[in-house]
Protein backbone atom coordinates (compact mmCIF):
# COMPACT_ATOMS: atom_id res chain seq x y z
CA UNK A 1 0.00 0.00 0.00
CA UNK A 2 1.44 3.26 -1.60
CA UNK A 3 2.08 5.87 1.42
CA UNK A 4 3.74 9.60 0.72
CA UNK A 5 3.54 12.83 2.59
CA UNK A 6 3.53 15.89 1.57
CA UNK A 7 4.99 18.22 4.27
CA UNK A 8 7.70 20.62 5.31
CA UNK A 9 10.70 20.25 7.16
CA UNK A 10 9.66 22.79 9.50
CA UNK A 11 6.64 21.56 9.85
CA UNK A 12 6.67 17.56 10.48
CA UNK A 13 3.54 14.98 10.91
CA UNK A 14 5.03 11.87 10.60
CA UNK A 15 5.72 10.77 13.96
CA UNK A 16 2.35 9.00 13.37
CA UNK A 17 3.95 6.73 10.28
CA UNK A 18 7.30 6.21 12.40
CA UNK A 19 5.77 5.31 15.63
CA UNK A 20 3.42 2.34 13.28
CA UNK A 21 6.60 1.31 11.26
CA UNK A 22 5.08 2.53 8.13
CA UNK A 23 7.16 3.35 5.39
CA UNK A 24 6.78 6.13 3.36
CA UNK A 25 7.93 8.70 0.93
CA UNK A 26 8.11 12.17 1.99
CA UNK A 27 7.56 14.69 -0.71
CA UNK A 28 8.87 18.40 0.49
CA UNK A 29 6.54 20.65 -0.36
CA UNK A 30 7.46 24.52 -1.32
CA UNK A 31 4.58 26.77 0.19
CA UNK A 32 6.00 29.53 -1.40
CA UNK A 33 5.24 27.88 -5.16
CA UNK A 34 3.15 25.46 -4.25
CA UNK A 35 3.29 21.61 -6.93
CA UNK A 36 0.20 20.51 -8.73
CA UNK A 37 0.45 17.30 -6.32
CA UNK A 38 -0.19 19.63 -3.17
CA UNK A 39 -2.90 22.00 -5.13
CA UNK A 40 -4.39 18.60 -6.76
CA UNK A 41 -4.37 16.53 -3.05
CA UNK A 42 -5.60 19.65 -0.86
CA UNK A 43 -7.66 22.41 -3.13
CA UNK A 44 -9.72 23.00 -0.23
CA UNK A 45 -6.83 24.40 1.80
CA UNK A 46 -3.69 23.89 -0.74
CA UNK A 47 -1.61 23.57 2.48
CA UNK A 48 0.30 20.62 4.18
CA UNK A 49 0.56 18.12 5.52
CA UNK A 50 -1.58 15.78 3.55
CA UNK A 51 -1.52 11.88 3.55
CA UNK A 52 -2.07 9.91 0.62
CA UNK A 53 -2.76 6.40 0.80
CA UNK A 54 -3.09 4.74 -2.52
CA UNK A 55 -3.57 7.68 -4.16
CA UNK A 56 -5.96 8.94 -2.01
CA UNK A 57 -5.74 12.05 -0.01
CA UNK A 58 -6.42 12.64 3.90
CA UNK A 59 -5.87 16.51 5.09
CA UNK A 60 -5.13 18.00 8.35
CA UNK A 61 -2.72 16.79 10.68
CA UNK A 62 -5.16 15.72 13.32
CA UNK A 63 -7.52 13.76 10.77
CA UNK A 64 -4.20 12.10 8.90
CA UNK A 65 -2.62 10.87 12.47
CA UNK A 66 -6.69 9.57 13.52
CA UNK A 67 -6.20 7.91 9.95
CA UNK A 68 -3.26 5.91 10.91
CA UNK A 69 -4.25 4.94 14.32
CA UNK A 70 -7.03 3.33 12.55
CA UNK A 71 -5.58 1.66 9.24
CA UNK A 72 -2.60 0.53 11.15
CA UNK A 73 -4.02 -0.84 14.39
CA UNK A 74 -1.88 -3.86 14.69
CA UNK A 75 0.46 -1.81 16.62
CA UNK A 76 1.58 1.35 18.77
CA UNK A 77 -2.21 2.38 19.06
CA UNK A 78 -2.04 6.16 19.76
CA UNK A 79 -5.62 6.55 20.65
CA UNK A 80 -7.56 4.89 23.94
CA UNK A 81 -9.41 2.27 23.43
CA UNK A 82 -11.85 3.18 26.06
CA UNK A 83 -14.48 5.97 23.98
CA UNK A 84 -14.59 8.51 27.01
CA UNK A 85 -10.98 8.54 27.21
CA UNK A 86 -10.55 8.69 23.32
CA UNK A 87 -13.05 11.88 23.45
CA UNK A 88 -10.34 13.74 25.90
CA UNK A 89 -7.60 12.57 24.18
CA UNK A 90 -9.44 14.43 20.94
CA UNK A 91 -10.48 17.16 23.02
CA UNK A 92 -6.89 18.18 23.93
CA UNK A 93 -5.20 17.73 20.60
CA UNK A 94 -7.68 19.88 19.11
CA UNK A 95 -6.69 22.21 22.10
CA UNK A 96 -2.85 22.53 20.89
CA UNK A 97 -4.31 23.21 17.27
CA UNK A 98 -5.93 25.95 18.81
CA UNK A 99 -4.36 27.22 21.79
CA UNK A 100 -0.68 26.39 21.55
CA UNK A 101 -0.59 26.81 17.74
CA UNK A 102 -2.46 30.53 17.24
CA UNK A 103 -0.62 32.32 20.39
CA UNK A 104 3.05 31.37 19.68
CA UNK A 105 2.83 32.19 16.01
CA UNK A 106 1.77 35.98 17.70
CA UNK A 107 5.41 35.66 19.20
CA UNK A 108 6.92 35.84 15.92
CA UNK A 109 4.34 38.18 13.77
CA UNK A 110 3.39 40.22 16.21
CA UNK A 111 4.42 43.37 18.09
CA UNK A 112 4.08 45.06 20.76
CA UNK A 113 0.53 43.89 22.74
CA UNK A 114 -0.25 41.61 20.41
CA UNK A 115 3.11 39.68 20.90
CA UNK A 116 2.65 39.87 24.72
CA UNK A 117 -0.71 38.41 24.06
CA UNK A 118 0.72 35.59 22.68
CA UNK A 119 3.48 35.26 24.90
CA UNK A 120 0.63 35.07 27.69
CA UNK A 121 -1.75 33.17 26.05
CA UNK A 122 1.13 30.31 25.16
CA UNK A 123 2.41 30.40 28.73
CA UNK A 124 -1.19 29.90 29.80
CA UNK A 125 -1.53 27.04 27.44
CA UNK A 126 1.43 24.97 28.39
CA UNK A 127 0.36 25.85 32.04
CA UNK A 128 -2.97 24.01 31.74
CA UNK A 129 -1.52 20.89 29.77
CA UNK A 130 1.24 20.84 32.37
CA UNK A 131 -1.87 20.21 34.52
CA UNK A 132 -3.98 17.74 32.04
CA UNK A 133 -0.53 15.31 31.95
CA UNK A 134 -0.41 15.04 35.90
CA UNK A 135 2.70 13.03 36.64
CA UNK A 136 1.68 10.60 34.11
CA UNK A 137 4.94 10.07 31.57
CA UNK A 138 3.10 10.83 28.51
CA UNK A 139 -0.57 12.35 28.09
CA UNK A 140 -2.19 9.29 27.43
CA UNK A 141 -0.07 7.05 30.29
CA UNK A 142 2.79 5.20 29.73
CA UNK A 143 3.68 5.29 26.21
CA UNK A 144 3.88 7.99 23.66
CA UNK A 145 0.29 8.60 22.16
CA UNK A 146 -2.65 10.80 20.06
CA UNK A 147 -1.82 14.09 22.12
CA UNK A 148 1.69 13.44 21.94
CA UNK A 149 2.11 13.42 18.88
CA UNK A 150 -0.05 16.71 18.21
CA UNK A 151 1.85 18.32 20.01
CA UNK A 152 5.70 17.69 20.21
CA UNK A 153 6.33 18.65 17.25
CA UNK A 154 5.74 22.58 18.48
CA UNK A 155 9.05 21.67 20.74
CA UNK A 156 10.82 22.64 17.57
CA UNK A 157 9.39 25.96 17.18
CA UNK A 158 9.86 26.68 21.03
CA UNK A 159 13.54 28.64 20.41
CA UNK A 160 12.17 30.66 17.87
CA UNK A 161 9.04 32.30 19.97
CA UNK A 162 11.18 32.45 22.94
CA UNK A 163 14.33 34.69 20.87
CA UNK A 164 11.32 36.71 19.20
CA UNK A 165 9.27 37.18 22.17
CA UNK A 166 11.90 37.11 24.53
CA UNK A 167 10.56 35.26 27.33
CA UNK A 168 11.16 31.70 28.74
CA UNK A 169 8.96 28.67 28.79
CA UNK A 170 10.68 25.93 30.76
CA UNK A 171 11.32 28.69 34.00
CA UNK A 172 7.18 28.40 33.70
CA UNK A 173 6.31 25.20 32.79
CA UNK A 174 9.12 22.88 34.08
CA UNK A 175 7.32 19.90 33.72
CA UNK A 176 6.11 20.27 30.54
CA UNK A 177 9.87 20.63 29.18
CA UNK A 178 10.35 17.29 31.02
CA UNK A 179 7.87 15.76 28.98
CA UNK A 180 9.30 17.01 25.81
CA UNK A 181 13.09 16.00 26.57
CA UNK A 182 11.23 12.41 27.44
CA UNK A 183 9.38 12.20 24.17
CA UNK A 184 12.34 13.29 22.28
CA UNK A 185 13.99 9.89 23.40
CA UNK A 186 11.84 8.08 21.42
CA UNK A 187 13.18 7.75 17.86
CA UNK A 188 10.09 8.23 15.76
CA UNK A 189 10.08 11.47 17.52
CA UNK A 190 13.68 12.56 17.00
CA UNK A 191 14.17 11.28 13.67
CA UNK A 192 10.92 13.53 12.79
CA UNK A 193 11.36 16.74 14.19
CA UNK A 194 13.43 19.91 12.76
CA UNK A 195 16.37 21.14 14.86
CA UNK A 196 15.42 24.09 16.44
CA UNK A 197 18.12 26.34 14.42
CA UNK A 198 16.61 25.32 11.46
CA UNK A 199 13.47 26.10 12.46
CA UNK A 200 14.41 29.68 13.43
CA UNK A 201 16.38 30.24 10.78
CA UNK A 202 12.93 29.69 8.39
CA UNK A 203 11.48 32.51 10.98
CA UNK A 204 13.81 35.26 10.18
CA UNK A 205 13.48 34.80 6.55
CA UNK A 206 9.31 34.79 6.78
CA UNK A 207 9.51 37.69 9.17
CA UNK A 208 11.78 39.17 6.66
CA UNK A 209 8.99 39.13 4.18
CA UNK A 210 6.62 40.15 6.66
CA UNK A 211 8.90 43.42 7.17
CA UNK A 212 9.44 42.46 10.95
CA UNK A 213 13.40 42.29 10.31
Amino acid sequence: MGVTLLDTRVSPFGIALEEKGVKYEYSEQDLRNKGPMLLEMNPVYKKVPVLIHNGKPICESLIAVQYIDEVWNNKSPLLPSDPYQRAQSRFWADFVDNKVYFPGRKTWTKKGQELEAGKNGLIESLKLLDGELGDKPYFEGDKLGYVDAALIPFYSWFHGYETFGNFGIEAECLKFIAWCKRCMQNESVSKSLPDPQEVYGFLVELRKKLGLE
